[in-house]
């Protein structure tokens, strides 16, 4: 018989095993910008039910997308260091299982938005998921392309937080996925130089240049760390937000395009890894000052 201590162990596994099968710390920044993006919406009044709504459904549809991720990727999952312990990959989740959270979740998260939102920000999640997890992922193997690919995926939730508080495709939607668009590619080719190896080995291509880390992986990050400065005053021409988030983007942006020139200088793992700190930092200040400046 199965002792209470032993019950309470494998629901915490179980648990655990499902916080890494959605990547929870990824899938929360992916909504957090959702978020954002609605209450910067015109006519949002902040209320808790449907800012819970948004980012419980936002979850299962990011969560749906990175469990067929990892349910199609599980072998070179076993293979890299980084990911070698996700569930499916070490042998804890069948793919089965993997899929049928998948098929739940992105169900149940496009019926919440349609149902809460509207029908037009339902649809978009829809196309999302399908983008990220059948498009972008297998991609991954066979071009670089897939890094552009993927980013439209990424910068999505933008216009569907958006769309969500607006149910129209208006200009304030598009700025705001542009500026995640852009902040994409060096926060990816970062990530993607600093785990060269390990992708590599897995047989994945994403860095812009064939032979792994070089000159012209460095200048496609600064070309579009670059074009986030002129992206990054639209906000305020198009009175999403005021003056003061305006000078906190432009500096946000020029640390970007700092970091990234520093990588093209010292060519190096420790470079690349500032950039994809910085990346971190980046996102999280400039949508804040972006609210800040509109609820203030």
């Amino acid at each position: 018989m199965q002792t209470t201590d032993s019950r309470s162990f494998t629901i915490a596994s179980k648990f655990t095993d499902y916080f890494q099968l959605i990547k929870f710390t990824l899938s929360f920044t992916v909504v957090f910008s959702c978020v954002v993006c609605y209450l910067l919406a015109p006519n949002v009044v902040f209320d808790w039910l449907y800012v819970a709504i948004l980012f419980f459904a936002g979850m299962l549809v990011t969560g749906s997308a990175n469990a067929i991720n990892q349910a199609v990727e599980f072998e070179t999952d076993a293979v890299m260091k980084r990911t070698a312990k996700r569930p499916v990959a070490a042998g804890r989740m069948s793919q089965a299982e993997a899929y049928t959270f998948a098929a739940i979740a992105g169900v149940g998260g496009c019926l919440l938005m349609w149902q809460f939102f509207n029908l037009s920000s339902a649809l978009i999640s829809a196309f999302s998921l399908f983008l990220y997890a059948f498009i972008y992922t297998p991609l991954k193997k066979i071009n670089s392309i897939a890094v552009l690919v993927g980013a439209f995926p990424g910068a999505l939730p933008c216009l569907i937080g958006w769309v969500a508080g607006t149910d129209d495709f208006s200009m304030g939607g598009w700025i705001l996925f542009g500026l995640q668009f852009l902040w994409q590619f060096p926060h990816f080719w970062a990530i993607a130089w600093v785990a060269h190896t390990d992708y590599s080995n897995a047989g994945f291509k994403l860095l812009p240049a064939d032979k792994g880390p070089t000159k012209f992986t460095a200048l496609q990050a600064i070309m579009y760390s670059v074009l986030l400065i002129p992206v990054g005053v639209l906000p305020k021409i198009c009175n999403i937000t005021g003056n003061i988030s305006m000078i906190v983007v432009f500096i946000c942006n020029i640390f970007m395009v700092v970091q990234c020139l520093r990588l093209y200088k010292e060519m190096d793992v420790k470079a690349a890894r500032r950039v994809m700190f910085s990346s971190y930092i980046y996102l999280p200040i400039v949508l804040l000052a972006l609210l800040a400046d509109k609820i203030k």
